[in-house]
């Protein structure tokens, strides 16, 4: 599992949900479209947000700029669309596909281009005057957005051109694209509330806007969080036996935590410190995994399950936490749902809660005892290793900021293998064309640097053309901002919408952001990634790649744009399945200096250790899925707001016992206060998505698989059979077609066990 990985998510098109705010954790870009009108000359050629015939002017924007934009964009749509609507009312019956969904794309083009830059730039270019001007909007965007999904002249009129459809499959893509985008629009907008009416709808628009507002304040709180612990280490001896990449990185926050404003950086002392330590993740995971002081990791690991929560009421997600889950259920009550899981499920495959739960209990049948089991050999190595400091007697259980250290040594010992030794084979320009060359052979594309050619919002943002080998045709374009940058970018790793292929907008070439938060360069080396890293790019680029190379042209069925939630995981998690094909990473894992290729006996450890912790690690997936269905589906939040009933924590807590049993959180444990995927994105009541597109993209795999993956021509033909499915259609099919188109059957999850060694 990707811990937060995501994929951006539209609510400019009427097929999304009401309202979704942009966080780090993973949601689809706004949609782009051609305006249908012209805005003034003036207001064009001063604003560059306005400036939208090409890719977006990052290095003219200003906060400033958002406002004007907003507000002109807002009085053009709404002309535009009262002018639809009349018409609409006016032919009824005799209205056809190409009058409708193409327009409204259209109409809604300027405010999806401008708010889709706005929310990508809160996300990576994060400041206070960003931040407010994109507060100040968001209520505006919202009710805008309600007026489409609320519209009955354009519901009357949909249902109409679905009615005039003849009941039989549809005989072309063409077809079933059309089709699949009404499908979808006529459900958004049920659950949009275009159903309701007087005391109804009010209520129902009140949520959706105080729901947004929590989101995006949500969301800044765990940014501010972050950024506002740091932990300065001075005595050399307390940072025994951490690799110098970890340390390296430590000493140059030090340095620039003391540079003067505007002044020029210090340099790092690598060797005799001071070192600062932060909560960005490249920051933490290196203390936890190598930090001997326990005292150390104890200090950091508590900090990072405490931010957003009860210690500083500025920045306490707790009391939005219980907010948010009761104006959830409140909204899915009004719209006739029992809970909302319920609600959410209504436009996933996932049938119901009982078969998330039922597949869930299926794997965790295999993985407990297999976590359970290598939690055992961690702590007997902790109690052989450690010293009187973990005996029974003075840790009577690991504690969790002891897991992943000793996990580590565990490994180490188990496979002979340092993580510090690997990153020096997995430099970042060496990692991007090992992976260009991956998918030139099994997607036929070229993926080629295109740097200087547009503007980028940072310095280290690379930009990226790419092109279909047998046409030499430009297909797609994407930027990505591989590095971590706590003072501005928010955590985790995620695929965006820059630009959407749509034929009513005349968007030929979609264009795709890819944002991590990797190690960045430390003095004269490149990014020397860890395994983990490399992994999260190759699984964000799969997403990129459904974005990228869709063959659909129906904007709303695009790409990424109406694949079911718990299907769209499928591209990224199948890219993660190539980091231990040989030829892949022999394409890639070269000594950073000397150029020589990874050792071979590296390499089969390297693949060797692809299953180790595999129990634990579906165990916490599991148990973060079933946390988010519990909290969402018939859970009282009021009742435990008020302590007559269980608290969202005592519900963690009773999962954990399930799912979890040997790791049980601590009494002060708030991480659902920066759990952002479910509260600040698109995964409330979805988070189970990932297992559920896992089952696909095992078996997907298993079909390279099983033609060898020595067997390259057999590897490249089944490689463009994914590529003119899986990244093809889009949302242009439904999920269980396209994996069928592929596969020939439905998935199994028998591969998904055996890749994890679960089977």
């Amino acid at each position: 599992m990707k811990f937060a990985n995501c994929v951006a998510m539209s609510m400019f098109s009427i097929t999304a949900r009401a309202f979704i705010t942009r966080t780090a954790a993973r949601h689809f870009g706004a949609q782009t479209c051609r305006a249908s009108t012209t805005l003034s000359s003036t207001a064009t050629a001063t604003n560059p947000l306005l400036q939208m015939e090409d890719l977006p002017k990052f290095q003219s924007i200003k906060p400033e700029d958002l406002t004007p934009a907003v507000e002109a964009l807002l009085s053009k749509m709404e002309i535009d669309f009262a002018s639809l609507e009349e018409k609409l009312s006016k032919k009824k019956e005799t209205i056809d596909y190409d009058q409708v969904l193409p327009e409204v794309e259209r109409i809604q083009f300027g405010l999806g281009y401008v708010w889709g830059v706005a929310g990508h730039l809160n996300g990576v270019k994060n400041g206070e005057e960003l931040r407010q001007a994109y507060e100040s909007n968001q209520p505006k965007i919202v009710k805008a957005m309600s007026q489409f999904s609320q519209s009955k002249p354009l519901y009357d009129a949909l249902e109409n051109i679905e009615k005039s459809w003849n009941k039989a499959s549809a005989e072309s893509f063409e077809e079933s694209q059309k089709r699949r985008a009404v499908e979808n629009s006529l459900r958004g907008m049920k659950l949009g509330g275009v159903g309701l009416e007087g005391e109804a709808k009010e209520r129902f628009n009140e949520i959706k806007q105080r729901l947004a507002q929590i989101s995006t304040t949500f969301s800044n709180n765990v940014l501010d969080e972050t950024k506002a612990f740091s932990l300065t280490v001075d005595d050399a001896s307390k940072l025994e036996g951490v690799p110098d990449s970890a340390k390296s990185l430590w000493a140059a926050a030090h340095a620039a935590s003391v540079a003067a404003p505007g002044g020029a950086t210090p340099d790092a002392n690598l060797d005799n410190g001071p070192w600062r330590i932060t909560l960005d993740m490249p920051s933490y995971i290196a203390v936890l995994s190598h930090v001997r002081d326990r005292g150390i990791r104890e200090q950091v690991y508590k900090a990072n399950i405490s931010r957003a929560s009860e210690k500083n009421e500025d920045k306490n997600n707790v009391p939005l936490i219980y907010e948010i889950l009761m104006l959830r259920a409140e909204m899915a009550n009004l719209l006739g749902y029992k809970s909302y899981a319920e609600l959410s499920l209504a436009s996933k495959m996932a049938p119901s809660v009982e078969s998330i739960t039922e597949l869930s209990d299926l794997i965790r049948e295999k993985a407990l005892p297999a976590a359970e089991k290598e939690f055992a050999e961690i702590t007997a190595l902790a109690r052989e290793k450690g010293g009187d400091e973990y005996s029974e007697a003075s840790c009577p259980r690991l504690m969790p900021w002891d897991l992943t250290f000793w996990s580590e040594r565990l490994k180490e010992s188990k496979f002979e293998l340092t993580e510090e030794e690997t990153r020096s084979y997995f430099a970042l320009p060496a990692v991007l064309e090992g992976m260009f060359s991956l998918v030139e052979r099994i997607f036929n594309i070229d993926v080629k640097a295109a740097d200087g050619e547009t503007e980028v919002w940072n310095k280290d943002v690379q930009y990226f053309k790419v092109y279909d080998k047998d046409t030499n045709k430009q297909i797609a374009a994407f930027f990505l901002d591989p590095y971590s940058r706590p003072e501005d970018k928010r955590g985790g790793a995620w695929m965006d919408v820059c630009i959407g292929k749509s034929e009513a907008t005349r968007r030929d070439t979609p264009v795709a952001y890819l944002t991590c938060n990797g190690s960045p360069p430390v003095g004269d080396k490149p990014s020397l990634m860890t395994f983990r890293e490399v992994e999260t790019l190759f699984h964000e680029f799969g997403h990129g790649l459904q974005h990228m190379l869709t063959t659909a042209t129906v904007g709303d069925v695009a790409g990424i744009n109406g694949v079911e939630w718990d299907a769209v995981e499928l591209p990224s998690q199948f890219m993660e399945n190539w980091c231990y094909d040989r030829p892949t990473v022999y394409g890639f894992a070269k000594h950073w200096e000397s150029g020589e290729p990874m050792p071979e006996d590296m390499f089969n450890k390297l693949k060797e250790q692809k299953t180790y912790g595999a129990g634990m690690m579906a165990c916490r997936q599991l148990l973060f899925g079933q946390l988010d269905l519990a909290l969402h589906n018939d859970y009282d939040a009021a009742k435990g707001m008020s302590g007559d009933g269980d608290s969202i924590f005592d519900v963690q807590r009773k999962m954990a016992t399930k799912y979890s049993p040997y790791n049980m959180p601590l009494e002060e444990d708030r991480f659902l206060a920066t759990f952002s995927h479910i509260f600040a994105g698109g995964y409330a009541a979805g988070y189970y998505s990932y297992k559920w597109a896992e089952v696909m993209s095992a078996d997907a795999f298993s079909a390279f698989e099983d033609v060898g993956l020595d067997n390259e021509e057999e590897v490249r033909k089944i490689g463009r059979k994914f590529r003119e499915t899986v990244l093809s259609l889009g949302g242009g099919k439904s999920p269980g077609e396209v994996f069928k188109s592929f596969r020939g059957r439905d998935p199994n999850p028998e591969a998904l066990l055996r890749h994890n060694g679960l089977a």
